[in-house]
């Protein structure tokens, strides 16, 4: 399974990360924070505080997160269209 290593989150809910194998990737969220584990995620101060836990996967404070595999699966998809 491929890990997150890096994460930088920008202004409009985007997210730059890149993988462990080098691989780099974007992703808007805007339409995707809904219901009550990504809801708070719409204060851009918290949105604005995303990590990578030690599992490779985006996170947040208050337990939001994003899977990796979701994340490279999607990245990887995206690529070869």
């Amino acid at each position: 399974m491929y890990k997150v290593k890096t994460v930088i989150a920008y202004p409009a809910y985007t997210l730059e990360f890149e993988f462990d194998d080098g691989r780099k990737g974007t992703v808007s969220l805007p339409v995707r924070l809904f219901g009550p584990m990504f809801e708070h995620l719409r204060d851009e101060l918290l949105f604005a505080q995303a990590s990578v836990d030690e599992y490779g996967a985006i996170c947040w404070p208050k337990g939001a997160d994003l899977a990796p595999d979701a994340l490279y699966q999607r990245l990887t998809t995206a690529s070869s269209c």
